[in-house]
Formats: C-alpha cells, sequence, structure tokens
C-alpha cells in the first residue's frame, strides 16, 4: 500500500471483491459471477466500473427488495424476455448473455429482453463475450432515471449505454459508450472520495451548471452532444421498453439483446477477414503530428487486461477498506 492507493494482483482483488459480495449476502457462484465482472473493468482500465461499483450494491434501494432466480416471462425460437427476480444486473445479464448466445447459435439469430433487474454493470463485458462466441452482438439498457433532456431540470433518462461487439480475424472489435455526458457510476465514485466532476456534464437542482457530485444527483446529469446524444438516449429508452421495463418496479430498468451469426449474410470466416482488413485501413490513416496511433474501440482496453494480468491493478484505499468492512460482516 502506498499513499492513497492499495496495489493488489487480480487473484487478491477477485478474492477481495468475492468476500466483499459474501458479506452482503450472495452465494459463492454468484459473488464469482458478479466479482469477475467488476474485476475484468478494473484490468481493462475502468476503475469506476471495477471493485469501487460492488460498494454501490448494498447502498441501492431495491438491494434490500426480496429477490429471486431470474424466470422466463416469454419465448419463442428466436427470443426471451426474462424476469431478472430483482437481482444486480451483473447476475441477470449474465444469464441473458447465456441464453442470446445458445439461442443465435442454434437458431442464426436470437432477441432477449431483461426487466426487473438492477446496476447492469459495464456493456462491454457482455458484448464482448457474444462476439468471443463468433456472433454479432447488440446490446443496449436503460437505467434508472439521471439524465435530463436539452433544456431540461429533472432526470427523466437513464445514462443509457449501447454497446456492439463484432468478430473479428485478429481479436473482436468492442465498442461501448453512454449517451450521458458523465457516468453515474463514476459520479457515484467521485462523491464517495470528494471529487469535482468536470464541467459541463451536470446541473444541480436550481438547472445551474455544477462540479459537485452530490449537487448533481439532487439535478441530473445532462446527454452527450446535447441534442444528438438526447436522441440516441431516448432510443435507448424505446428499446428498454421493448425489452420490459413496463414490468420493472421503477418502470425504467429494460436491457435488450441482439445476437446474430454472421454467415446469415456473409460466411463466418469472410466477415472476420474483411473486418480485420477494415481495422487495417483505419489504422494506417495518415497521422497528424504529434499522434503516435490511430486506436481502434476496445484496443487500449484489451493493453490494459493484458498489463494487468501481469502487474495487477490499483484501487482506491478508501474502497479497499471499504470492501474489507463488508468481508467482514
Amino acid at each position: 500500500m502506498t499513499g492513497d492507493r492499495v496495489h493488489l494482483s487480480v487473484e487478491r482483488a477477485r478474492a477481495l471483491g468475492e468476500a466483499a459480495l459474501a458479506g452482503i449476502g450472495y452465494e459463492p457462484g454468484e459473488a464469482r459471477v458478479i466479482a469477475d465482472h467488476v474485476i475484468d473493468a478494473a484490468m481493462c482500465g475502468y476503475g469506476y466500473s471495477g471493485l469501487a461499483k460492488l460498494l454501490n450494491i448494498p447502498e441501492h434501494p431495491r438491494f434490500k427488495l426480496p429477490r429471486r432466480p431470474p424466470s422466463v416471462v416469454h419465448e419463442t425460437a428466436i427470443s426471451t424476455l426474462i424476469d431478472g427476480g430483482n437481482n444486480v444486473g451483473m447476475l441477470a445479464l449474465h444469464h441473458a448473455t447465456d441464453a442470446v448466445i445458445a439461442k443465435a447459435q442454434q437458431n442464426g439469430f436470437a432477441v432477449v429482453g431483461v426487466t426487473n433487474s438492477w446496476v447492469s454493470g459495464r456493456s462491454a463485458y457482455y458484448v464482448e463475450r457474444i462476439a468471443r462466441a463468433d456472433l454479432v452482438a447488440l446490446h443496449t439498457a436503460s437505467s434508472s432515471r439521471a439524465v435530463a433532456p436539452p433544456g431540461g431540470l429533472r432526470p427523466i433518462l437513464g445514462t443509457n449505454p449501447i454497446a456492439f461487439g463484432l468478430p473479428a480475424a485478429h481479436d473482436v472489435v468492442v465498442f461501448d459508450m453512454g449517451t450521458s455526458a458523465f457516468m453515474m457510476t463514476e459520479l457515484a465514485l467521485r462523491e464517495r472520495l470528494g471529487q469535482p466532476l468536470p464541467e459541463g456534464v451536470a446541473i444541480d437542482g436550481a438547472g445551474k451548471p455544477t462540479r459537485d457530485p452530490t449537487e448533481a444527483k439532487r439535478g441530473a446529469l445532462l446527454p452527450f452532444g446535447g441534442h444528438k446524444g438526447f436522441g440516441l438516449a431516448l432510443m435507448v429508452q424505446a428499446l428498454g421498453v421493448l425489452a420490459g421495463s413496463g414490468l420493472d418496479v421503477e418502470k425504467d430498468n429494460g436491457y435488450f439483446f441482439v445476437a446474430l451469426k454472421p454467415d446469415l449474410l456473409r460466411p463466418l470466416d469472410d466477415f472476420k477477414r474483411e473486418m480485420t482488413a477494415l481495422i487495417e485501413r483505419v489504422k494506417a490513416t495518415p497521422r497528424q503530428k504529434r499522434v503516435e496511433e490511430i486506436r481502434i474501440p476496445s484496443e487500449r482496453a484489451f493493453r490494459c487486461r493484458e498489463r494487468a494480468l501481469r502487474d495487477g491493478i490499483e484501487i482506491d484505499r478508501l474502497v479497499h477498506d471499504a470492501l474489507v468492512r463488508l468481508a467482514a460482516g
């Protein structure tokens, strides 16, 4: 331990995460699934979605409500609507990812919706799993109200990420973006650490710009890119309705998955080869001065993961100590 940061090997980080989850009541299999999700986020360089995210679970208002195993609400040969059983999304969406992969591999195409769940985690985690099964993936997540429309004073949409995953000959390609100017998970961590927000991402309860995370929670986050981000966020919220958000207790949380075999249109090997050729063309773009590399989405995260597997990760001491307390019960 040095200063305000704690260095952990991946194995120690996973053990700490699983112990903290056990301390708040999760069974070993559940703890393993959730911990794997947040450890992968940390290894990919997204500390706010890493171990710190575990602290958000027992603080969530739905944590103390009864939960049950995920169940099927409606099913066809190519679709499933899943009731998440009020489980944290990192459990319910793990189940949904398994389901959409199995159906797409069997039938060529699949669509899965999840309702009655919360805190879904990092969308890239799910679409990467689907892409590594040689499928094309689209995933959207409509979430609790945190983002005001342009000109609005109150939150009405979630941070509403959208993510894609595609197989290629060299590796998979993943793109994951929130439609808000700042993510609520990172806001929660900054509030915990006493750190300000960037300029221009939030308003307070009176509609004035704020950098105070607590004031932003009383007000709202803003969409990225003004009306363009708002429009995309609204479409993600609409796909959440299709995925069953109306059946959710908050009427907001709806998780939508599409997976398909590339060979519905092109032979898989041809598609993967041409995807790699596309990436190589993009990376070969002539660069401006002082630009060392044209980087593809997911490239930095995958490099961070490789480095973390070797060197471990760092987390804030405050987060580490809070997890130790959870583990102690």
